[in-house]
Parts: C-alpha cells; structure tokens; sequence
C-alpha cells in the first residue's frame, strides 16, 4: 500500500503565500512522476504542476511565474510554493504520484486526499 499524505493548506489574502507538501510513504521501490493537482467547485480537476523523476518541471498556464514545483527524493516528498495567490487559485489540492511499490509491479498513479487553499480578496 502506498499513502500520499498532503499538509500546508489554508486561509490566505490574495498576494500571500503558501507552501503544500505531500510525503509519500507505504510500500515504495520507485517513485516517478510526482504533482498537484486542484479542484474548484464546479470545475473539473486540474493540473496544477507536475514534476519527472529527473526534474523536470511543467506548469499550468495560469500558475506560470507564481508557482515553483520540488521534490526530495530521499525523503519521497514533493512541494508546492505558491506566491502571488489570486481568488481563483481557491481550490481542493490534490498530490498525485506515479509510484512502482515493487519490481514486480507496473507504475501506479496515487491520490492523496486533498488540501483546501481559500484565497480571500
């Protein structure tokens, strides 16, 4: 079993901060593709950003120049600064990772159970 586990949500003014993180734990021989992803209300689910195994990075058009995606490999843990945070940044965030529990195994995408962002204006 793996568990993506996801922390650093909250209230925040619009211009503020803030920083998620997800740690990855459970039955892990390989971690690959690792992301967020955010849900709004009556919106369907998204990509925020998502991060390769060897470090690359993609963005959503819209976080573009805001926010910066990271990942730890030592300690299965990728982040999500967040900067510049607008109203429609407001959003359940989800980490995602394509994760291979063992040799044995095919690469499996995860879900965490998400973390909600409220930007106030």
């Amino acid at each position: 079993q793996v568990q993506l586990v996801e922390s650093g949500g909250g209230l925040v003014q619009l211009g503020g901060s803030l920083r998620l993180s997800c740690a990855a734990s459970g039955t892990i021989f390989r971690l690959y593709a690792m992301g967020w992803f955010r849900q709004a209300p009556g919106h369907q689910r998204e990509l925020v950003a998502q991060i390769t195994s060897d470090g690359t990075a993609v963005y959503a058009d819209s976080v573009k120049g805001r926010f910066t995606i990271s990942r730890d490999d030592a300690k299965n843990t990728v982040s999500l600064q967040m900067n510049s945070l607008k109203p429609d940044d407001t959003a359940v965030y989800y980490c995602n990772a394509d994760v291979r529990p063992t040799p044995w195994v095919l690469p499996q995408g995860y879900w965490g159970q998400g973390t909600q962002v409220t930007v106030s204006s």
